[in-house]
């Protein structure tokens, strides 16, 4: 019997402790817990993008973008805005005005949101509009611009990651979710499937690597703030992308949800809405970062991927109009002049919404910036894998608005996790994606979680968020500016940051140290020596006291004069107002001519005064100033001889946008556009690092021939021109090169027939696009070169072949047509690519004349190359290279030494003498003039305009300083001297994710069963043990004890004894048994 009593009271206890345990662990759904393991196996079941995820690694985002002009619709902008009948009486009235007569136009319906309030623009069809119409519209005093609605193209498409044949039955599942365009924008020779685990080029190759599971969220230490009670809450953050389904379990403050495309949903039909949406605001499983946030979702682009501008103008004064405070664009694409949507970006900035936006999937290719992360004003996103490695795939700087006169600006502005980052899944559950649409929203979701600290909210805005994260960024070792921009997000620092945060100016890049590489790269690749092109760094302004701001008089230049500050001159342009919280500060660098011959360092600074006007007027004159000094250090070197200097011409390259400027390569299909910007620090970077290495100094010509000193350099190097010629430019080269300067050119194809064919015609807008050039203006360059009785011919050629014991690769190259019977050609049996393309038909041409060496005839004159592909030497679809040639020409143009591999090759060739190769002619009806700076339209054919005058520099006058510079320039510059210690923290161990790689035929997807989340919000089991949950265990442990010291204490034998057992019993299980 004392046996069978203390069994029962063991169960007695036992089941206590269960039923307690029960009721805590009942509670933990409602801060998160996902009770349902059946979620998992569900995945599968509501879309194959998800099966994807749950059954094969992860998936990497390939975002495809482009755009086109949708025929016959025109986005009128106002100069504020009207309501419905007021817009539609000034359209009304400006077009009877025009001399078309009777118009047929209509105002086309737009059905969202929006349509119910002002607005500052419509959406007008016009048949058969001639320019003149158009012009009588703009010249409406309400009507601000005119410019044609475009059509956008978004393809997602989503690759596993996984590299074992663990997941081969996934890949037979797989399918491409794409939008296929006629224009789409990717380079397919850069796979992210085989290598975005890639970094820069400092691994040739790697094992596949995963992160112990962990969220982006905790990694990057959220949850310190979280601990802290900072959860997001009373922020307004805005997603634009496929919409979100309604009942979505991870979200609970979804406080709106709005459609502006034509299908009638609301919900996300391909997984990329709902996983941005939950990188940033998750509650469960996959946790955001800011899940108290407050969520609109703008669903701006349908299930075929398709948007439209008018779409996002609708939306984005729906998001002003609601008062947005964060918004996450996932999305970009190359055309940066689309005036309605860029100034539109402008508009929301200015109403202090922070824009976080994707730098672009293009990598690792430089100048291949997406707008509108490319714009001053916004936050734009690079990605990094988890061992803080520049992901392949992300896009790299600078920006290419500034060419051809100026320099592209640092971007991007900050980089973070974009590989393997873990999102909602489209229904439920979690998958994994990379990309930098991935990295977007991370930063989105820390900006959100970092404006909810702050208790006086109006210090928040879109420069003092920016400043704050390019401040606390961490920098990443042996990668440079236009790769990491300021470096890795870092969460609490900039917490820290913020929380101390004065409103002030401050600059990006805050110094210019040209002997800091590889950061400062390309600055710190070569010295500046008197007498070369002014070296420009473009630096942006931001201004975190106002939406609009000025500087000051004018910046002053210190030179150090223990340092030498004298020996360099500085040249200073900069925006007349800074608006919207941002402008550009343009330096250019020289070195002083009593320099010529001296080498060393020099140092100074700039120091500029930011004023904006005060939002109340308690403050002196009703404005807020700001001092910032930007400190500058060259090296110099002495003038290096003529045969080493290397004139690059960027003045006549033409690039997208805004015309059709077709690709070179013309088998690259699926990458049509020339949009790179053709410059030696973008798609001709390793050609720019090889010479660099062979010792030439290469300089950059953004103005006309006539703007530079011919007896300076040895070379002047033309490649992949596409611009036409000012007569005066023809007159002074032949001048200079019978003074002593070269030439070489590497041209592409021109054929007006193959043009015609490359066209393309979109069903949906029934518009053509025809190109404004060939790969290379060959008629503009014929006219350069016919002096000397040379010209390219219309051939267009490709295929295989090897010169001098160097396999090399034509690329739709063009043939030399005629040159002086004197020269050296070499020919080369290569494929009628034209044929192909024009009939469908293959042949072999045998001897095509490629490449040509001259030596002018006149005393002392110098000596033109020619080469008709420029393939070889283009990052952009180079197969294979041909370094080696260049360096032979210039040792033919520069020291006036014939290669004897080309001089005696077995391919040389008697000179073509005209007849045998047709040259081209300008396609008739070309809108060239349209993007040209030499063209001008005209009666009939366009003709040139008047020569430019020659860029001219203002000195600035220096007010020297008798001080020692400092000698770190980076860790000197602060924001203001911010004192991080102030700020008090959580005693929290710094995270750093442990990696291990996959092993043969195991998953890479991070499951972690039920989505443990023991805290409000997710945290790591072991790590942190919420105060609850321990309270919890006290509780019981103290009821375990109680317990047991009654039943040791009192009598065993005692009757009463006997009987509570049995009470108990009948009490649990409703019966009474027997003894």
């Amino acid at each position: 019997m004392i046996c069978v009593v203390s069994q029962r009271k063991m169960h007695l206890l036992l089941l206590r402790v269960s039923m307690f345990m029960g009721l805590l662990v009942g509670f933990l759904p409602v801060v998160g817990m996902d009770p349902l393991p059946e979620r998992k196996s569900g995945l599968g079941q509501s879309h194959n993008l998800e099966s994807l995820s749950s059954n094969c690694s992860h998936l990497t985002v390939k975002v495809e973008f482009s755009s086109k002009v949708v025929e016959h619709e025109y986005i009128v902008a106002f100069t504020g805005y009207f309501s419905a009948k007021a817009r539609s009486l000034y359209i009304s009235s400006a077009l009877r005005n025009t001399k078309d007569g009777a118009l047929d136009w209509h105002i086309v319906p737009r059905e969202n949101p929006a349509s119910d309030f002002p607005s500052d623009f419509e959406l007008v069809h016009i048949r058969h509009a001639s320019p003149s119409s158009l012009l009588t519209l703009e010249d409406h005093p309400y009507i601000k611009r005119v410019t044609p609605q475009r059509k956008v193209f978004r393809s997602l498409k989503y690759i596993s990651s996984e590299t074992s044949a663990a997941s081969n039955s996934t890949r037979r599942m797989q399918k491409w979710q794409s939008w296929q365009s006629s224009r789409p924008f990717r380079r397919t020779s850069l796979s992210l499937a085989s290598g975005f685990w890639h970094s820069t080029g400092r691994h040739s190759s790697r094992r596949l690597l995963r992160a112990i599971p962990r969220h982006v969220a905790q990694i990057l230490q959220a949850d310190v703030l979280w601990q802290m009670g900072h959860t997001g809450s009373g922020v307004k953050v805005a997603v634009f992308d496929t919409g979100l389904s309604e009942k979505h379990p991870h979200f609970k403050n979804v406080k709106e949800r709005t459609n502006w495309t034509n299908e009638k949903t609301l919900d996300d039909g391909l997984g990329h809405g709902t996983f941005v949406a939950g990188v940033i605001a998750s509650m469960r499983e996959c946790q955001g970062f800011a899940p108290d946030s407050e969520l609109h979702i703008f669903r701006v682009f349908t299930n075929n991927q398709v948007s439209y501008t008018s779409w996002f103008l609708d939306a984005f004064n729906y998001a002003i109009l609601k008062k947005i405070d964060v918004l996450n664009l996932s999305i970009g694409g190359p055309d940066f002049m689309d005036h309605p949507f860029v100034d539109k970006v402008w508009e929301l900035t200015a109403n202090r919404v922070i824009m976080v936006s994707a730098i672009g999937n293009d990598g690792p290719l430089y100048g291949t910036l997406n707008n509108p992360a490319d714009q001053m004003d916004v936050i734009g996103v690079g990605g990094i894998d988890f061992e803080d490695n520049i992901a392949r795939f992300s896009s790299r700087g600078m920006t290419t608005w500034e060419l051809p006169g100026g320099y592209g600006r640092v971007k991007p502005d900050i980089v973070t996790y974009g590989s393997g980052v873990r999102g909602s899944g489209m229904k439920e559950g979690c998958r994994s994606l990379s990309g930098t649409s991935v990295a977007s929203p991370v930063v989105a979701g820390a900006v959100t979680l970092l404006a909810s600290t702050v208790l006086n909210r109006e210090l928040v805005n879109p420069a003092s968020m920016k400043q704050a994260l390019i401040a606390s960024a961490r920098r990443l070792p042996g990668v440079n500016m236009f790769e990491q921009g300021h470096g890795k997000l870092d969460l609490i620092r900039a917490y820290q940051i913020l929380n101390s945060y004065r409103p002030q100016a401050s600059l990006s890049p805050s110094y210019i140290d040209l002997t800091e590489c590889p950061y400062m790269w390309p600055y710190c690749s070569q010295p500046i020596y008197y007498g070369g092109m002014p070296t420009i760094v473009n630096v942006t302004i931001l201004n975190g006291m106002g939406v609009t701001g000025r500087i000051v008089d004018k910046p002053i230049w210190q030179p150090y004069l223990p340092q030498n500050g004298d020996h360099i001159d500085v040249a200073i342009s900069y925006s007349p107002v800074l608006w919207p919280w941002a402008g550009y500060l343009a330096v250019s660098i020289s070195v002083a001519k009593k320099a010529a011959s001296w080498e060393g360092i020099a140092q100074g600074h700039v120091m500029v005064t930011v004023a904006s006007p005060a939002e109340n007027d308690s403050e002196v004159d009703g404005e807020l100033t700001s001092t910032v000094k930007l400190p500058i250090k060259v090296k110099i070197v002495p003038t290096p001889p003529r045969n080493k200097r290397v004139l690059w011409d960027q003045y006549h390259n033409l690039r997208y946008p805004p015309g059709y400027f077709p690709r070179d390569n013309l088998r690259m299909k699926n990458d049509p556009l020339d949009w790179n910007g053709d410059h030696i620090h973008t798609n001709f970077r390793d050609m720019y690092q090889h010479l660099r290495s062979m010792g030439y100094f290469v300089e950059v010509l953004g103005a006309p021939i006539t703007c530079f000193d011919a007896s300076q350099y040895g070379t002047l190097l033309m490649v992949d021109s596409e611009e036409e010629y000012f007569p005066e430019e023809i007159t002074k080269l032949r001048r200079d090169i019978d003074n002593g300067l070269s030439l070489i050119i590497f041209s592409d194809w021109y054929n007006t027939s193959v043009m015609r064919k490359v066209k393309f015609y979109d069903e949906n807008t029934r518009q053509w696009w025809m190109p404004d050039t060939g790969g290379a203006n060959v008629p503009a360059l014929n006219d350069l070169i016919s002096v000397w009785g040379m010209a390219f011919s219309d051939g267009l050629y490709d295929g295989d072949f090897t010169l001098a014991d160097h396999d090399m690769y034509y690329a739709s190259g063009c043939s030399i047509s005629r040159f002086p019977e004197d020269g050296i050609v070499i020919g080369k049996n290569l494929k009628d690519q034209g044929l192909e393309v024009l009939k469908q038909e293959t042949a072999v041409v045998e001897r095509v004349p490629i490449l040509g060496l001259y030596q002018t005839p006149s005393d002392g004159g110098g000596r033109i190359a020619l080469y008709g592909d420029s393939n070889c030497i283009d990052d952009s679809h180079r197969q294979k290279d041909c370094f080696w040639l260049l360096d032979a020409l210039l040792q033919y143009t520069s020291y006036s030494m014939t290669p004897p591999s080309l001089s005696h090759s077995h391919s040389r060739m008697p000179p073509p003498m005209g007849t045998e190769h047709p040259m081209p002619q300008r396609l008739e009806g070309n809108h060239l003039y349209r993007y040209s700076k030499v063209l001008e339209a005209h009666l009939g054919d366009p003709k040139p305009r008047p020569l430019p005058a020659c860029p001219h520099l203002s000195w600035a006058k220096p007010q020297p300083v008798n001080e020692t510079a400092p000698s770190n320039l980076w860790k000197h510059q602060k924001l203001l001297s911010v004192d991080l210690d102030k700020v008090a923290l959580p005693n929290v161990k710094p995270y750093r994710p442990q990696v291990r790689p996959l092993s043969p035929g195991e998953s890479g997807a991070w499951d972690i069963p039920g989505g443990i989340m023991p805290g409000r919000y997710n945290q790591e089991v072991g790590q942190t043990i919420p105060v609850f949950a321990f309270l919890g265990a006290m509780v019981v442990l103290s009821f375990f004890v109680v317990q047991l010291t009654k039943a040791k204490s009192k009598p065993k034998r005692r009757k009463p004894r006997i009987k509570r057992p049995t009470y108990l019993q009948q009490t649990t299980n409703g019966k009474t048994p027997t003894v």
